[in-house]
């Protein structure tokens, strides 16, 4: 029993951060597009997790929805409560790729009216596991 749970807490501190496959992944997309590429930075990630945008002359950003200080929870427009973007709080935050592109997909698109760019995606990653 005492190695199951010393198992289970190993593989659940693994996912304090955002998960190394999907960073991988996009670290070699941005590279495909920009040969120049060295790395994400969590500098680029903020910036752009404050970036505003204006939607129906109202001044939007992701900490619109999911909150100013990542560490807390969010809401909706329809006042759902949204879990921490932090992964220092929310550990299996980023854990599963299909549900990150998902949620990039939608809301890159509702904040920005565009697909966000790898690099884009990498970087707002690597912020949110940055904030302790």
């Amino acid at each position: 029993m005492r190695n199951v749970i010393i198992l289970a807490m190993a593989l659940a501190s693994t996912y304090s951060h955002a998960a190394p496959a999907i960073l991988s992944e996009y670290a070699a997309q941005a590279k495909q597009a920009n040969p120049a590429f060295n790395g994400f930075s969590a500098e680029r990630g903020k910036a752009l997790y404050y970036r505003e945008t204006v939607q129906n002359g109202k001044n939007i950003s992701c900490a619109s929805c999911h909150s100013a200080d990542p560490r807390q929870p969010g809401k909706t427009p329809a006042f759902r409560s949204i879990e921490p973007m932090a992964t220092s709080v929310t550990p299996s935050r980023f854990s599963d790729n299909k549900k990150v592109e998902k949620w990039f997909r939608r809301n890159c698109d509702d904040v920005f009216k565009r697909e966000c760019t790898a690099l884009e995606k990498g970087d707002f990653l690597t912020y949110l596991s940055s904030v302790k």
